[in-house]
């Protein structure tokens, strides 16, 4: 019986959510991953990697190695560095180094940053089990397939009551990719989700001033997902109902029940649809909420090049769902504070396309969010709810210039692109990694990173840390 058969028995003969994707996970042979999917997967992988080089030394990534050094030595990797730090503590500088310029993936369906917990806990804890890149490979997907469709379950509803998905939903994929690595029976498995539960966190209290705190929260999860599996695979017990529990995720982090038909989507479809392809890059170092708006801004600047004194008000249409997180507070989101503040402003955002039909890295320096034209016109954008999005599908965006001289003039962006129907290629990736990781590493380094990346299949997890410390 192969795993898909046995997990539809299993949800016939009314298991709970978290035995099923136990069972998926503690039996997922990568022979039976479609070879698109294994190829995607190491690609998103590369994505994350170079990003975390591009985080190294800045502010928060040199603070919280700092931190993690004090907290005492190891012998785990970190991206980019000699140093080496304990286990859970490498983990959470890792997933640090990863989500820190808010440009890595995003799971649509689930509105979570998956490869950011997801690729710390594989790959460290492969590092110390001396596994291969297989079975990095495997953990990998088993904490993506899970982390992903526990997040879509709830259908964006986590944000809604002020709690950050990543942090919340990748505690439990990171539960199972540790299970996975270190060898845990299915029942351990379960126990280890009912575990994660008592540890998943994440506030978006981050988005009232800039605060780093989201930064930690894909670490974090890898962590809690460690320490749970760790605990499980010893004995220790868990709730058996972790997610439609009574006091289970569901229940516990949001406002409105969840239908059964909700719930079914942690499971439908195990081992025969793949939520890798439903995991969008970023083409844009911001919120993936902004992207769709930013595009449009951009396609008005190429198309008209008008000036900020052409420009009487901007009005952008977004989806309803995430304007608490991209449009409000309206002044802080008009005059961002930091680079965090303008990664999730609207007004910030579509006011930089429009004057310079661009949003790159650059753009979030102090001397561009000190740009007096840029912060002039920010003040003169505002928004509504997109009445035509396909939300959380898509995250739409529309642009929508008033000028002085009565011309009104619109660019709508129905599908963001970099989401499953409008992806990057994976040579779009490889371009964009190389674009990061030699913002601190040379071309020859980024190179044989790359390389190391790609056929980790065929390496041990060891011989892919090693080309992925000190690389200069």
């Amino acid at each position: 019986m192969n795993a898909r058969n046995d997990i539809e028995q299993r949800a016939r003969a009314g298991q709970t959510i978290a035995q099923q994707l136990a069972a998926f996970t503690t039996s997922l042979d990568l022979n039976d991953v479609p070879a698109a999917v294994r190829e995607r997967a190491k690609h998103l992988m590369l994505d994350s990697i170079g990003l975390a080089y591009a985080t190294i030394g800045l502010p928060y990534a040199t603070s919280t190695l700092a931190a993690m050094q004090e907290l005492g030595d190891g012998s785990a990797t970190v991206f980019g560095h000699a140093q080496k730090l304990a286990l859970r503590d490498a983990m959470l500088l890792n997933g640090l180094l990863i989500h820190s310029l808010d440009f890595d993936d995003t799971h649509a369906r689930g509105v979570i940053h998956s490869t950011a917990s997801a690729l710390p806990v594989a790959f460290n804890l492969a590092e110390r089990e001396n596994a291969s890149g297989a079975d990095l490979l495997t953990a990998y997907l088993c904490a993506m397939e899970v982390s992903t469709r526990v997040g879509a379950a709830a259908k964006s509803g986590f944000h809604n009551t002020g709690f950050h998905p990543t942090g919340l939903v990748a505690a439990f994929g990171c539960a199972l990719g540790a299970a996975r690595l270190l060898g845990l029976s299915a029942e351990q498995a379960q126990h280890a989700q009912g575990i994660a539960l008592s540890m998943a966190s994440g506030s978006l209290e981050f988005l009232q001033d800039g605060a780093w705190t989201k930064r930690l929260h894909p670490g974090w999860a890898a962590v809690a997902g460690t320490t749970a599996a760790t605990l499980a695979k010893h004995g220790y017990i868990g709730p058996g109902a972790p997610y439609e529990g009574r006091f289970g995720l569901y229940s516990l982090y949001m406002k409105t029940p969840v239908s059964a038909d909700d719930l079914a989507l942690a499971t439908a479809g195990l081992g025969e649809a793949w939520e890798i392809d439903g995991v969008a890059l970023k083409p844009i170092p911001a919120c993936h909420f902004t992207h769709a708006s930013s595009d449009a801004a951009i396609a008005l600047h190429r198309a008209h090049g008008l000036a900020a004194s052409d420009i009487e008000r901007v009005v952008v249409r977004v989806p309803g769902p995430t304007i608490p997180i991209i449009c409000e507070p309206v002044e802080n989101k008009q005059k961002p504070s930091n680079s965090y503040d303008a990664q999730f402003s609207i007004p910030y955002i579509v006011a930089t396309g429009l004057l310079h039909g661009r949003f790159t890295l650059d753009d979030l320096d102090p001397a561009a969010l000190a740009d007096e034209a840029v912060r002039a016109l920010a003040a003169r954008v505002t928004h509504e709810a997109d009445p035509e999005t396909t939300f959380p599908q898509h995250y739409t965006g529309e642009v929508t210039i008033h000028t002085r001289d009565g011309r009104t003039l619109t660019h709508r962006e129905a599908v963001n692109r970099g989401s499953a129907d409008r992806p990057l290629s994976n040579a779009d990736i490889v371009a964009k990694f190389y674009d990061n990781a030699q913002r601190n590493v040379s071309r020859g380094a980024a190179e044989r990173i790359c390389e190391a990346v790609l056929s980790l299949d065929r390496l041990s997890a060891r011989e892919l840390a090693q080309a992925l410390g000190a690389a200069r």
